[in-house]
């Protein structure tokens, strides 16, 4: 009887200690994690996707790692899903993520604070467009009009929102279709869509694909536009150069912010959170995509004015001489 029962003991430790090597600390699965980026026409998605083969590829220490990078709605639905335990890392303006600490904007009544800032990633540019023989030159010549709005809870959404509202359109006065850039493109190049915003990186792939199916044009945001953006969030100016896609012809007047990488700190711990942001940072030269140009140490900090690091991503930055 004795000897049943050490062997059934025996058989319950190497149990615990197996689940122990697949989960990882605290009962994590590690060959499970997520990271949200965008929708499949934007930026994140594809950039999102090599920075976790990169990841993957160089991470030190867990030999059952394994992220993926899903596509999502963007910002604000990653910012979600992790405060919710679903994704473990994500892509998202800085903007919606100050938001989402403060329990402001679309997080009105209910704050997230279980993430940390954990690096920069790239400028994100607003990019407006409409079919060259469209008739509209301004914002406020889409009263009326279908315009894409970009995904609930992305950072297209928000930010169009409040250029829609700097020249007094609400959401009644035009047709929103909320999609990804993607799904965008392809209306317009159809004639179903007069124009469609994207928050996205310069130049844009997704962009320079669709004028070479359809002639389009980018809209400029006035100044006295800018200004109410200005006064009324954290986006700044900033002038697309008209050598930056073959269908400009002169420059245009942009807004821009910064995309930001964050993690979970009830997922995360600081040996993990080291972990991911060294094998990062330290390979980003493996990213391919031209935004991965961005992901930088000199740049690493940028966008993270306001959060809170993740404790793994402090101990790099300090390591690296970014911090004291």
């Amino acid at each position: 009887m004795k000897k049943k029962i050490f062997s059934m003991f025996a058989l319950l430790i190497a149990s615990a200690l197996v689940l122990a090597a697949c989960g990882g600390d605290d009962g994590v699965d590690l060959g499970n994690l997520q990271l949200g980026t965008g929708s499949t026409g934007g930026t994140y998605y594809p950039l999102g996707g090599e920075m976790a083969t990169v990841i993957n590829n160089n991470i030190e220490g867990y030999e059952d790692f394994d992220l993926s990078a899903v596509a999502s709605g963007a910002s604000v639905e990653n910012l979600s899903e992790i405060g919710q335990g679903g994704f473990e890392l994500g892509m998202t303006v800085h903007l919606p993520a100050l938001d989402a600490l403060n329990g402001e904007g679309d997080f009105e009544g209910g704050s997230i604070d279980n993430f940390g800032f954990m690096g920069h990633i790239y400028p994100e540019v607003m990019q407006i467009v409409t079919p060259a023989d469209s008739g509209i030159e301004t914002i406020a010549d889409l009263a009326g009009k279908n315009v894409a709005i970009g995904p609930p809870g992305s950072g297209t959404q928000a930010a169009a929102r409040l250029i829609l509202e700097a020249y007094g359109l609400s959401d009644d006065d035009y047709n929103a279709f909320e999609e990804g850039f993607g799904d965008a493109a392809g209306r317009i190049q159809d004639g179903s869509l007069d124009a469609s915003f994207g928050l996205l990186g310069l130049p844009a792939g997704s962009i320079d694909e669709l004028a070479l199916q359809r002639d389009i044009r980018m809209i400029s945001i006035t100044p006295e536009g800018l200004s109410y953006i200005e006064a009324n969030s954290g986006y700044g100016a900033l002038t697309i150069p008209a050598d930056s896609y073959d269908f400009l012809t002169e420059d245009v007047q942009a807004i821009t912010a910064y995309a930001i990488l964050v993690g979970s700190t009830d997922v995360i711990d600081e040996d993990l959170g080291y972990a991911i942001t060294k094998a990062l940072f330290e390979n980003r030269s493996e990213i391919s995509h031209a935004q991965g140009a961005h992901l930088t140490k000199e740049n690493a900090l940028l966008g993270s004015d306001g959060l809170p690091l993740h404790p793994g991503a402090e101990k790099y930055f300090k390591e690296a001489g970014l911090l004291d």
